[in-house]
């Protein structure tokens, strides 16, 4: 497993369309996570890049989410998201 290069902002778009591909291969889409954790290294740098992004895959009625600050993440990853998502 390779890290995405490009900080906080390229890792966040990465995991959120790795995310997409994973619903989608479910059948589903965005539209159907209805929670997601975010972990970020950094919560007080990190928080309004990665929410940028974010925003951008989660632009109308966004899933409730839960942010919190970690100590590291596994191969040095600024980011980390995971989701629950309600399938058909």
């Amino acid at each position: 497993m390779k890290l995405v290069d490009g900080g906080v902002q390229a890792q966040t778009r990465a995991a959120l369309e790795n995310m997409t591909k994973v619903l989608k291969g479910a059948g589903v889409g965005l539209e159907s996570v209805l929670k997601a954790n975010i972990y970020l290294t950094n919560l007080a740098r990190d928080f309004a890049p990665m929410n940028e992004v974010y925003l951008e895959f989660f632009a109308t009625n966004p899933p409730a989410r839960t942010c919190i600050g970690v100590a590291a993440l596994p191969l040095g990853a600024e980011v980390e998201i995971e989701c629950i998502a309600e399938l058909p």
